[in-house]
C-alpha cells in the first residue's frame, strides 16, 4: 500500500479497460466477434497477423476505423457488412466484474479532485464507450490515445497529461490493470495504482485521504 504522499493528489486518473470496462477491441473482444460471426481458425489468424500495425495507427487517430477494417478484415471477401462487424465490436464493450465505476462515481461527486481518464483507444469505440456507460458525464477531462496521437506505456503520454494538467507529477494520481502502464506513470514521476479489485482499490484511496464509495453496498 502507497504510503500517504507528502503533497495531497489534486487529480486521479484512470485507465477504462480492465479497471471500468472490458478492453475496447483486446484479442477476448477480439475472439468473441470472429466466432459470432463463424470466422474458421485460419481466418482468424489471417486477421490476427494484420492487425497489430493499423490497430496502432487506429488507437492514435492516425487512420479511420474504415481504414483500420480494410487492412485488417475487409482485406477479403466476407458473409457479413463493416457495419455489422463495427456493430458487433462495439457489443462486446461491457462492465468488468468488480470494477472500479462505482469509486470513479464517488470521486467525481465529492469535486475534492479532478478526474479523469488516461486509455489507449479508438475514436470510434472511446467515444461510443463514453456515451454507452455514462463515463463523459463523470470525469473532467479524457487523455485518450485517440485524441493525444499517443500511446501508454510510452512516457510520451504520461508527460503530455502532465503538460496539459499543469500539475506537478507527485499530486497526481493514475489507476491502471497492467503493471507495465503503473510503472511508465511512476518512471515520469506520478504517483499509481495497480487495480486489482474494487475493495483493494478503496482501500489505497482511502490511505491517501481520498473519497471512496461504501463497499458491498
Amino acid at each position: 500500500m502507497n504510503p500517504v504522499p507528502d503533497h495531497p493528489i489534486e487529480v486521479v486518473l484512470f485507465d477504462v479497460g480492465g479497471v471500468l470496462l472490458t478492453n475496447g477491441w483486446d484479442h477476448r473482444e477480439r475472439a468473441a466477434v470472429y466466432t459470432h460471426f463463424g470466422l474458421s481458425p485460419a481466418e482468424q489468424a489471417e486477421i490476427e497477423a494484420r492487425h497489430p500495425a493499423p490497430y496502432d495507427a487506429w488507437e492514435r487517430d492516425a487512420i479511420s476505423a474504415s481504414a483500420y477494417l480494410d487492412e485488417a478484415v475487409f482485406f477479403a471477401p466476407r458473409r457479413f457488412t463493416r457495419e455489422e462487424f463495427f456493430a458487433q465490436m462495439q457489443s462486446v464493450s461491457e462492465p468488468i466484474p468488480d470494477n472500479a465505476r462505482r469509486t470513479l462515481a464517488a470521486l467525481s461527486a465529492s469535486k475534492q479532485v479532478t478526474v479523469g481518464l488516461l486509455n489507449n483507444e479508438s475514436r470510434d469505440l472511446h467515444e461510443y464507450r463514453m456515451s454507452r456507460f455514462g463515463l463523459a458525464a463523470q470525469v473532467d477531462l479524457q487523455f485518450s490515445s485517440c485524441y493525444l496521437g499517443l500511446r501508454k506505456p510510452e512516457p510520451a503520454i504520461y508527460r503530455r497529461a502532465l503538460d496539459i494538467l499543469g500539475t506537478p507529477g507527485e499530486r497526481v494520481l493514475f489507476i491502471d490493470d497492467r503493471a507495465e502502464n503503473v510503472a511508465a506513470a511512476q518512471f515520469v514521476g506520478m504517483r499509481a495504482i495497480r487495480f486489482t479489485g474494487e475493495a483493494a482499490l478503496v482501500a489505497e484511496l482511502s490511505s491517501l485521504g481520498l473519497p471512496t464509495p461504501v463497499v458491498g453496498t
